[in-house]
């Protein structure tokens, strides 16, 4: 992906527009204005001076309040019209070019692997030796004592992590409860903590935010991974690989796939997820499992995933993995999280649905997650930095009631509800729930649904595997 160098360009001309007009303006002040003025310019596709037309009042300009006001009506004309309390996060701007991605299709990963002294006799590293023959390896004495050695990483050392792989000893950190956000209604997931870090580059991805990572790192021991379940589990427990990294796209390299199926055939009252955005299903397709497998796949319309997705395979891929996976006696799960609201979102997302359900059948299908982009505030300026032609920051997103940005409440709902009656215009008998909203939304939406004349939930007679707990559905006591 070339830099797209207007946007630095647009940033400079914000600045020096509001340094010359406004003079007499603070240090904050001028923050404020060239980043409203440099968005609504990157949002309609002007210049920055032609932002500011229109504002003069018998030759002067207007004052600081009058100028913020009618900037922020322009910049969100949705929460404008709707009268919404706006919580923006408009943080300084920053022209340094350094820390810009760019996309190598060609790429080959990884180019170093950096293995710790007590990993280096582990059958797994001897297995990466074998697969990954165009690599160095290099032994080092610990990770934790490298991380210190070499921190602080950068945004710059982030870009570069697909070419160094870290592989540890794990000691303690083998499970966790999923980070559900503050005040949000939680699913009960829990994270099987086996992999850091992730080989797509995608626009929106939190893990962004952990910069003190020196690459993507793969714990060795999986076997003790799995004594630790044996203390850890509990009937109806819901967890999987994919939170901090793709579950499978590094499976042809490191095989663990099949082994985890293996382990998992003899906890059926467990769910074991694999989420993905690949396509990388070789071994999935040879192991023998026992119902309790879910393999999933994040959904996103192909022109969306063409500017946020990098490496990533296609939706025809994702789609055409999961019948096969379904073909091979699997349940699969899909979640259309993040949901990027745009100006022809509802067309785009309804193909999605459709192609979903002309490749899949409801009752081969476990759950359907729902969520909108939301991301923690100071992403904001690591998406800037790192894609600096993205449109998602475009949306009108504001602090929402976890202090996250997020698209505002009506309009969220709004695409909630669209989305369930593009499923159920193929099922309403299915599990659909929806991912670190509050209660107040979850309220809201079961009160659509009843207008839907839908029962969706999880058809727990068919299949093996747990319902998340805010599954939205008639069964308030299902397991998670």
């Amino acid at each position: 992906m070339p830099v797209y160098q207007s946007e630095y360009k647009r940033i400079k001309d914000s600045k020096t527009l509001i340094d010359r007009s406004f003079p007499e303006f603070g240090r904050n002040k001028k923050q404020e204005a060239s980043r409203l003025i440099f968005e609504i310019s990157k949002r309609e596709g002007i210049l920055p001076k032609d932002v500011l037309k229109g504002l003069l009042v018998n030759g002067e300009w207007l004052d600081f309040s009058h100028l913020k006001t009618a900037l922020f009506k322009r910049r969100f004309p949705y929460a404008w019209q709707h009268k919404l309390t706006l919580k923006p996060y408009l943080p300084e701007l920053n022209e340094d070019k350094k820390d810009v991605l760019f996309i190598d299709e060609t790429d080959v990963f990884p180019k170093n692997v950096y293995v710790e002294e007590e990993a280096a006799s582990f059958e797994f590293v001897k297995r990466l030796k074998y697969l990954c023959k165009t690599a160095k390896f290099h032994k080092i004495p610990s990770l934790s004592g490298y991380i210190k050695e070499n921190a602080p990483f950068s945004l710059k050392d982030y870009n570069e992590r697909r070419n160094n792989f870290f592989i540890f000893k794990e000691g303690h950190d083998f499970f966790k409860r999923c980070p559900c956000t503050k005040k949000a209604i939680g699913c009960g997931y829990h994270i099987f903590n086996l992999e850091f870090g992730c080989v797509y580059e995608c626009t929106y991805c939190y893990l962004q935010q952990y910069s003190n990572s020196p690459g993507v790192l793969i714990s060795a021991n999986l076997d003790r991974f799995f004594d630790a379940f044996k203390k850890y589990k509990r009937p109806g427990m819901r967890l999987g690989t994919g939170e901090f990294a793709d579950s499978l796209a590094l499976d042809y390299l490191t095989q663990r796939s099949p082994e985890l199926i293996d382990f998992f055939n003899n906890f059926e009252d467990v769910t074991f997820e694999f989420k993905t955005k690949s396509a990388s299903i070789n071994n999935l397709l040879k192991a023998k499992h026992r119902g309790n497998i879910v393999i999933s796949w994040s959904l996103n319309p192909q022109s969306i995933i063409d500017k946020n997705e990098f490496y990533s395979a296609s939706l025809k891929q994702r789609l055409d993995a999961a019948s096969k996976c379904v073909e091979a006696g699997y349940r699969a799960g899909f979640h259309f999280d993040p949901i990027i609201y745009s100006g022809d979102w509802e067309k785009e997302y309804k193909k999605v649905v459709d192609r979903l359900f002309s490749k899949v059948s409801w009752k081969d299908i476990a759950w359907i997650s729902l969520g909108t982009l939301r991301f923690a505030p100071q992403l904001k300026v690591v998406i800037e930095r790192r894609f600096p032609n993205n449109n998602i920051l475009d949306g009108e997103l504001y602090l929402g009631f976890d202090a996250k940005m997020r698209y505002p409440e009506p309009l969220r709902f709004n695409i909630y509800k669209k989305m369930l009656e593009y499923i159920c215009t193929h099922s309403k008998d299915i599990c659909v729930y929806l991912c670190m909203e509050d209660a107040g939304m979850f309220k809201d939406i079961k009160n659509a649904l009843r207008c839907l004349h839908s029962k969706i939930y999880l058809n727990t007679g068919r299949t093996k595997v747990s319902m998340p707990k805010n599954c939205l559905t008639k069964n308030e006591s299902a397991a998670g």
